[in-house]
């Protein structure tokens, strides 16, 4: 028996429902945050940046500061809800669960700290520089991105994929309780929504929808999760069920 069954080959369900959720609150919270940092439009009077960063001179400290503080509680919040998907991966393959763990735990060490806050301190920077020099800073942003945010970014989205090819791998090789049809719900459809987001050009809306893409994921996966989790199970509000 493992930790995570009431009985050989049972799953919690109870306990699977109740992250999701909190998963869906999470992902809403740190959508708010990634729309209130990037609403704005490309200024065009701004010199020597490029257009797309032009939005953020529009800025305030205080939405800087309310995006960072939803991110760096709601992005933690997130990852660790990710383990309703652990939850239900590990009674058919223990393998495929410690690989998504991993992903996790790097999301949950990468994500918030790691990147969206200093994100959100370069939002802050770029306004600076730009105040202060702005011929040098295009210069000064990404030489201070490659030193304090290109390292976290790269480790953090190697976990993200981690977990996210895995996660789809889990379905396919029926190591889920869920059906197969249930692999669509990814946090990957993010990226799908990001390009979406993109064709309909500068737009405040657009861009706010589109810097909060992994948020977008996330609550695509878990709305989507929980629904079919409870078409699954025989009781909605979690009585355990035997794995089919």
């Amino acid at each position: 028996m493992d930790c995570f069954t009431d009985e050989k080959n049972v799953l919690d369900w109870q306990r699977i429902i109740h992250m999701l959720k909190i998963g869906i609150i999470a992902s809403v919270t740190v959508l708010i945050g990634d729309i209130i940092l990037g609403w704005g439009i490309s200024d065009p009077t701004a010199v020597e940046i490029p257009a797309v960063l032009s939005r953020y001179l529009s800025v305030s400290d205080g939405r800087i500061f309310a995006s960072s503080l939803l991110g760096l509680i709601g992005i933690p919040i997130e990852c660790l809800c990710w383990f309703a998907i652990y939850r239900m991966i590990f009674p058919y393959s223990e393998k495929d669960a410690h690989s998504f763990r991993t992903g996790i735990i790097g999301c949950l060490i990468f994500g918030g700290c790691g990147v969206h806050v200093p994100c959100c301190m370069a939002v802050y920077l770029f306004k600076r520089f730009y105040e202060n020099d702005s011929t040098a800073v295009s210069q000064e942003m990404l030489y201070w991105s490659c030193l304090f945010i290109l390292p976290s970014m790269i480790l953090f989205l190697f976990f993200f994929f981690m977990a996210a090819i895995v996660q789809i791998k889990a379905f396919f090789q029926g190591h889920m309780p869920l059906p197969k049809r249930s692999c669509v719900f990814s946090i990957l459809f993010g990226i799908l929504w990001l390009v979406v987001m993109r064709l309909f050009g500068d737009h405040a809306l657009t861009n706010a929808l589109s810097t909060g893409w992994i948020s977008v994921g996330n609550l695509w996966m878990m709305c989507g999760l929980l629904a079919e989790t409870k078409r699954v199970s025989k009781d909605v509000f979690g009585i355990p069920v035997p794995l089919r």
